[in-house]
């Protein structure tokens, strides 16, 4: 009985702590929000938000920090060094400077990584196909499992899985092609890509107030040709901007009409992400400096020849390319009845 009165006492102090607490809170928040409604001595109306959690101002200072820290990280200054040591020894104007350092920036770093990419895709198809037919080898043991030792369809199920999996990373072992091999062109072609770009973006801004960088400025404004004479300013005739995505886009139908079999769902929602991502690109392309552009198209117009190249089956074999079921025979052929058929389509609709 005792216990019973003290614990009650201990119930009612709590609640009255409890209550002091939620007391103070109240009493104090009306001053809290008398104060916070007050904005330079004037009085904001109680149904506006003073608070912002995310204002232009912090997403453009979030922003300018970012930029600076890719513009000053090492990876961009080494870029941006190569660049001026190349323009130097080689006595080229910018414009040639720009298109020859990225032709031999993709010939030596990136192309050897493309080969791989396609030796190890086409190892990954060949094996797919390989897998295929343990796979009905396996379908056939586990159901010699399933009887001999009592199993279930769930347990059933998941021997197959089990076992599948196993065969595939032995088939992987085997031939030492891991998927993830295919991906290294791009998480090596991203940053490059980037750091040029920086790089370019650096010489133009003048992140140096020296006297070397007032002068590669100057160089710049004189070193284009054509129709964009100043590499400092965007293209105001939009034609490497409309080049630029008018290529990526290329590229990107030329991948998918070099394929044989019916593209998945996923494929498609990925390729019509590109095409979308393309076609943002342009006016943004329009909005920097041309000699960023002109890096960006050229970068771009040396995949599209890569890509074409390797599509060649004679030339697969001189590169050691293994054969695969997904390669044609004549794929530029393809490729124009492809193009073909598309505009035909066009026009039919057009007509209806």
């Amino acid at each position: 009985m005792n216990y019973y009165n003290v614990a009650s006492k201990l119930r009612i102090q709590s609640k009255a702590v409890n209550y002091r607490t939620l007391s103070i809170v109240c009493n104090g928040f009306p001053q809290k929000r008398r104060e916070n409604n007050m904005f330079h001595g004037k009085l904001i109306p109680a149904n506006l938000s003073v608070k912002r959690d995310i204002s232009l101002e912090s997403i453009v200072q979030w922003q300018s920090e970012t930029y600076a820290s890719i513009s000053n990280s090492y990876l961009v200054k080494l870029m941006q060094d190569g660049l001026l040591y190349f323009h130097d020894t080689s006595g080229l104007t910018w414009w040639a400077t720009i298109v020859t350092s990225t032709i031999l920036i993709r010939a030596i770093m990136t192309l050897p990584l493309t080969i791989y990419q396609n030796y190890i895709l086409a190892k990954v198809e060949n094996i797919s196909l390989e897998l295929k037919d343990l796979a009905e080898e396996l379908k056939r043991e586990t159901a010699v499992a399933k009887k001999s030792y009592n199993l279930s369809n769930k347990q059933a199920v998941i021997l197959y899985k089990r076992s599948l999996k196993k065969q595939w990373q032995k088939l992987i072992v085997r031939d030492n092609c891991h998927p993830f091999k295919a991906s290294l062109v791009i998480w090596f072609q991203i940053p490059v890509w980037v750091c040029m770009s920086f790089a370019l973006r650096n010489l133009v801004y003048m992140q140096s107030d020296d006297a070397v960088a007032l002068i590669t400025f100057m160089e710049l404004s004189v070193g284009g040709i054509g129709w964009f004479p100043n590499l400092t300013e965007p293209d105001h005739s939009f034609i490497l901007p409309v080049v630029f995505g008018l290529t990526n886009l290329s590229i990107i139908e030329i991948q998918r009409m070099s394929k044989l079999r019916q593209p998945s769902k996923m494929y498609n929602v990925f390729t019509n992400v590109f095409r979308i991502f393309s076609l943002i690109m342009i006016p943004v392309a329009a909005s920097v400096p041309s000699c960023m552009c002109l890096y960006w198209v050229t970068s771009s117009s040396f995949g599209l020849i890569q890509n074409l190249c390797l599509l060649s089956p004679s030339l697969r074999r001189k590169l050691q390319i293994p054969e695969a079921p997904s390669e044609l025979e004549y794929p530029y052929s393809h490729i124009k009845d492809e193009i073909t058929h598309t505009f035909r389509k066009i026009i039919s609709k057009k007509r209806h």
